[in-house]
């Protein structure tokens, strides 16, 4: 996907439209304390004792002819940056396998 690396578009904080700076948003690692909540979660999900099983309880027979496994191209969300003020705001993403800025 092809996106130009300046858009015309609104700027909530000058209340028009101006011309934006488009980036993409960098990914972040994962926090170093996320680890006990990643095991509490495989817990429940052995299905014994662990408080409610929600997400990663028992599953029901309809989950036979649901679509399993991971999607095939992640969002991406764009930051646009106001050549005016420089106020930032990000447009949440589209889904695109390569995202080019032309």
């Amino acid at each position: 996907m092809k996106i130009p690396k300046k858009i015309n578009t609104y700027c909530p904080k000058c209340k028009k439209h101006t011309s934006h700076k488009v980036t993409q948003v960098k990914g972040k690692d994962r926090g170093s304390l996320k680890k006990g909540s990643i095991q509490r979660a495989k817990k429940r999900g052995r299905g014994t004792g662990y408080g409610n099983k929600g997400k990663w309880g028992s599953k029901p027979a309809i989950s036979k002819w649901k679509m399993t496994g991971a999607k095939s191209s992640k969002k991406i969300n764009l930051i646009l940056t106001c050549n005016e003020c420089k106020k930032k705001q990000i447009r949440s993403g589209k889904r695109a396998k390569k995202m080019e800025l032309a």
